[in-house]
């Protein structure tokens, strides 16, 4: 299993989403980007973190800071490591008196952790081959928009394909992540329906 380390990119929402938005990791040595829908409680307290605003009273990952430190517990590193059915899973790598643990957490609140201790952040490279999304050339963009694979008045798999991937460069020039990651997902299905 291959880790690609990330950075978080911005925090983004749409009237849309009740509530959700979309938090953005980049690669830090590549062009893909992984858009992840989350609460707005751990939006809020990842944003908190990255804008260094300390709220009066503790959020409960600054609780969760609060008592590691008590106990000498060390955050190594932050891993997604597996996606089922367009839901992301993440472990944290933690370290106590010398011994390493693997704990299971949401994504969101993993990486709410991981900015308190400013712990790296990875991803699997078959999460991001399959998750992530790449800004095209704009050259490709418009030859995928040609009519070429329009049969019968219906478009085939692969002029779908490509009229989704054109949509998904649309929303991610304009920044709108939460249908880029809804467009990405729809574009799995189809693949894997093929």
């Amino acid at each position: 299993m291959r880790k690609l380390q990330v950075d978080i990119l911005g925090l983004s929402t749409s009237p849309h989403t009740n509530g959700a938005y979309a938090l953005i990791l980049y690669e830090l040595e590549g062009k893909l980007k992984l858009p992840i829908i989350i609460g707005g409680f751990e939006a809020q307290a990842i944003a908190l973190k990255l804008e260094n605003i300390k709220p009066p009273r503790p959020f409960t990952h600054d609780l969760f800071k609060n008592i590691a430190d008590a106990f000498h517990l060390h955050v190594n590193e932050i891993i997604i490591d597996e996606l089922h059915n367009e839901t992301f899973y993440a472990k944290v790598i933690c370290e106590v008196n010398g011994e390493v643990h693997e704990i299971d957490a949401r994504p969101s609140d993993a990486i709410a952790i991981a900015v308190r201790f400013n712990a790296p952040l990875f991803v699997t490279e078959e999460i991001m081959n399959e998750a992530g999304i790449k800004e095209e050339q704009k050259e490709e963009t418009e030859a995928a928009m040609e009519p070429e694979g329009v049969s019968t008045g219906l478009l085939t798999l692969d002029a779908q394909l490509d009229e989704l991937q054109s949509d998904l460069n649309d929303a991610i020039s304009n920044e709108n992540y939460e249908e880029a990651a809804r467009l990405r997902d729809e574009i799995s299905r189809l693949k894997r329906s093929s």
